[in-house]
């Protein structure tokens, strides 16, 4: 069975990514693009289904990670009693082949170690046909073809590939992966290792002075940043939700999905990260992808797509992967593509806004698309849906779904007003605007439990209601939102986390049974930091930081039972909570609804 989530960390270009685990073990990487089929998959199964590993060969006594400061280039110190090794790992920025990098470094004594590379195309589906050529190995499959570059005698058995060696004391071993099409011949000169890695740490550096958060937190913040940096599709600026498929909500459940897309609901909380922490370029990058992936019909509008826009992301099951820690199916491609969620309409909105108000351009094409998507937000408001989590069970009445359509005719009502716009069709979006507020508080809310619920009529609690306050519907000295806060706290909290909701109550299509979702509960201390009581808030912002791995990443869920991270790893959307949390205690004059003006 793989390593813990936890024991990961990322690698990235910017184009695609890898997770390293803590025994050396690089088990997933999909290439050329974060959506590619995997050449690594073990961490969905097992290890003839790809991975490539470098560690010590006599016992380890301990291992220490980190990031090289500010910057993707991962370091692991294996500690022994022969001596310790350094392993570091990172990827290029790219230019136009991809690479993976691998250096071993002698720190002190000289450890035995082995080296097994066995890629397995097609997420482990296809065997590759490797040879030795000089200079290195050659495997390839189908289109997919690798080439591992190295001074190291290799020896190949069956389809993998061995090495057992040692560097000696203060020196150095590198290898080079690059993957190319397997039509056209590898890369006639590997780029020399040590230079690379120089310039791929002055990159991420310079990367990061462009960060103008300053905050006792600003060491997480930035790796958070950092991390979704690496989790953008430079090409296009897209930023997908997770560089994994497949990695379980619950240990050996069915809640699994594919999450190497880009999702709309993002939009808003990344681009207001982005400009927040002062990064105006990569958030005109993200509005520009937006626009051009939303642009057609609003009822084609989808709520997901491929990072340069592909509208197709067919949801298919992987039968020959056992999944992580058994979690079955293992799942590729995304049926939620096809669902109607109200909710990405207001985020779409208020994206716009935000980037109108920061003064991320704003042109005439903007405004058309977003007049465009509220004639249909005015047609179907009121009309059922699958919501904020993507239900499988049928469409409801979601209560956080009509806040955020009441959203995208309150921003569009705020965007004519910064444009100068007066007259008639202001005037009727004010009009509705005030229709949809009253309806959603009288048939949204449970006057004699005082909170707001999941759905129209019904009597379950959703967290997604945290956000009431910051989208600016109803202001955080409310009764009705502090009627909501403590009954999220009362009901929905496990040892003071926040899972989305009971699933065995909501028909959501899925058997019971996750984690508490993070972004949820970073969610709660916003509240909290916006109702005055930031104490509490601070405190479990501390707490959630806590839950970081030992190189500061998050996945989606954390298990409070057995003390794991569940979900696809690393999320974006739990490091975009985390930075506006951080945004929002650290700000002069105390917290402020983020995302209403």
């Amino acid at each position: 069975m793989a390593l813990p989530i936890e024991a990961h960390a990322l690698i990235g270009d910017t184009h695609s990514a890898a997770l390293v685990a803590n025994d050396g073990t690089i088990d997933w990487l999909c290439w050329p693009r974060f959506d590619s089929d995997a050449c690594f998959a073990a961490l969905l199964g097992e290890p003839r289904h790809g991975f490539w590993r470098i560690a010590p060969t006599v016992p380890v006594r301990r291992v220490h990670r980190r990031y090289v400061r500010d910057t993707l280039v991962l370091e692991t110190e294996f500690h022994t009693d022969a001596g310790t090794v350094r392993l570091c790992d990172f990827m290029p920025l790219r230019e136009d082949t991809p690479h993976l990098i691998r250096i071993v470094e002698a720190r002190t004594g000289q450890v035995p170690l082995h080296l097994e590379f066995a890629p397995c195309f097609g997420y482990g589906d296809r065997t590759p046909w490797a040879r030795l050529i000089p200079g290195g190995v050659s495997t390839k499959a189908g289109p997919d073809a690798l080439y591992l570059s190295t001074e190291l005698p290799l020896r190949l058995e069956h389809s993998h590939v061995l090495a057992d060696f040692a560097v000696p004391e203060g020196q150095r071993l590198a290898f080079v992966l690059s993957w190319h099409p397997s039509h056209l011949p590898p890369p006639r000169q590997p780029p020399d290792p040590f230079l690379t890695r120089a310039d791929t740490e002055r990159w991420w550096r310079a990367w990061a002075l462009r960060c103008i958060h300053e905050s006792p937190w600003r060491a997480q913040v930035l790796r958070s940043l950092i991390t979704l940096k690496a989790l953008t599709y430079s090409p296009t600026g897209g930023v997908v939700a997770a560089p994994t498929t497949s990695l379980p909500e619950r240990m050996g459940g069915v809640r699994n999905w594919d999450y190497r897309y880009c999702w709309l609901r993002d939009a808003t909380l990344t681009l207001l990260t982005l400009l927040d922490a002062g990064y105006t370029q990569e958030a005109q990058a993200w509005r520009d992808w937006l626009l051009r992936a939303v642009a057609g019909e609003p009822d084609e509008l989808q709520i997901l797509y491929g990072v340069a826009g592909e509208r197709r992301v067919t949801e298919l099951e992987l039968p020959w992967l056992p999944g992580f820690a058994g979690s079955r199916p293992v799942r590729i491609g995304n049926a939620a593509v096809g669902q109607l969620q109200l909710d990405v309409f207001g985020e779409i909105a208020d994206c716009l806004y935000h980037a109108l108000r920061h003064g991320v351009c704003s042109d005439a094409e903007a405004w058309d698309v977003s007049v465009h998507l509220l004639r249909f937000v005015e047609r179907n408001w009121d009309q059922p849906d699958e919501g904020i989590w993507e239900v499988r069970g049928g469409r409801q009445q979601f209560t956080h779904s009509k806040v955020m359509a009441w959203v995208a005719m309150d921003r569009m009502v705020k965007t004519a007003n910064l444009r100068g716009m007066r007259g008639a069709q202001v005037e009727h979006w004010k009009a509705l605007r005030a229709q949809m507020h009253a309806d959603i508080c009288a048939r949204g809310y449970d006057a004699r439990r005082n909170t707001f619920t999941q759905a129209f009529g019904s009597q379950s609690l959703d967290a997604s209601l945290l956000l009431i306050p910051m989208v600016g519907f109803l202001p955080p000295d409310d009764v009705r939102v502090r009627g909501t806060v403590e009954a999220v706290r009362r009901e929905l909290c496990q040892d003071g986390l926040v899972r989305r909701y009971h699933t065995h109550e909501t028909r959501d299509g899925l058997p019971p049974g996750e984690g508490v979702f993070l972004a949820c509960s970073f969610w709660l201390a916003d509240a909290l930091a916006l109702m005055g009581r930031e104490g509490e808030a601070r405190e479990l912002f501390e707490r959630l930081l806590g839950l970081c791995n030992d190189v500061g990443l998050l996945s989606e869920e954390y298990d409070p039972v057995a003390h794991k991270m569940v979900g696809n790893f690393p999320q974006a959307f739990s490091h975009l909570a985390l930075v506006g949390t951080a945004l929002n205690l650290s700000r002069e004059g105390g917290p402020v609804q983020q995302r209403s003006h």
